[in-house]
């Protein structure tokens, strides 16, 4: 099982990988918006908990917590690539 990931060592990740907020939002069919209010969180006391709903997925997805993604939309679709 791989092992959680605080918000502090998912944005690290991030900058380390180049990767963009909005870039991993898309591609997962996600609100850029709820991504980033989510990474930018603080761990001790979230403002958004992740209990259910997009937040849970997306919490679930970023490794921020453990749970199943469910969704009515089960596909992901692909990023575009650069040409």
């Amino acid at each position: 099982m791989p092992r959680l990931k605080t918000r502090a060592q998912l944005r690290a990740e991030f900058s380390r990988t180049g990767q963009s907020w909005t870039g991993w939002a898309k591609q997962r069919g996600y609100s850029t918006n709820a991504v980033i209010a989510i990474a930018s969180d603080n761990d001790e006391n979230p403002k958004v908990k992740c209990l259910r709903g997009e937040a849970h997925n997306i919490a679930v997805e970023l490794g921020l917590k453990e749970g199943e993604v469910l969704r009515r939309d089960k596909a992901v679709r692909p990023m575009p690539s650069p040409v």
